[in-house]
């Protein structure tokens, strides 16, 4: 039975993580995934690159992407015992924006300050992800012990 979650408990889950595994589709039709850091704004992930990464030239070329979020899981006072990570995974349209023709607010969460240096703002992209259909879980929203049974740690939940 999978577990059948609310899409806000999803999102808020997202927002304190800022590590994802995103997926894309090379110009020949071959997968390729980057470790990636993100932020979340009004339902949509972010992510900085340069403009003339081939993550740019290959989402220019197929916006369709999928990102993965692991959750890194611990048992308390016993930091040795290793857990599965939980994770979030999802498919999404990707949009390739330059830099400067970002809202403020999101550039300097990416930027982490460092927005002002015009020069290197030129050559940057971001990467707007727009997530579709469902969120697909394992672990999000329930208890360590839970997860040791997958059918019960697998979850889905609506984008919107």
């Amino acid at each position: 039975m999978t577990n059948q979650l609310v899409s806000e408990t999803v999102w808020k889950e997202l927002e304190r993580e800022l590590f994802a595994v995103l997926g894309m589709v090379t110009a020949k039709g071959e997968s390729r995934t980057i470790g990636v850091v993100y932020i979340v704004q009004d339902k949509k992930i972010y992510v900085l690159t340069g403009a003339d990464t081939w993550k740019a030239r290959h989402i220019q070329g197929n916006p369709n992407v999928s990102l993965t979020v692991p959750i890194p899981k611990l048992i308390p006072f016993l930091p040795w015992i290793k857990i599965p990570a939980a994770t979030i995974s999802f498919s999404g349209k990707a949009n390739l924006v330059e830099a400067e023709k970002v809202d403020k607010e999101i550039l300097h969460q990416l930027m982490r300050g460092q927005e002002e240096d015009l020069e290197n703002l030129r050559s940057l992209s971001v990467i707007e992800i727009d997530p579709i259909g469902e969120f697909v879980t394992y672990g999000v929203g329930i208890s360590l012990m839970t997860m040791r049974k997958p059918e019960k740690a697998r979850g889905r939940a609506p984008v919107a």
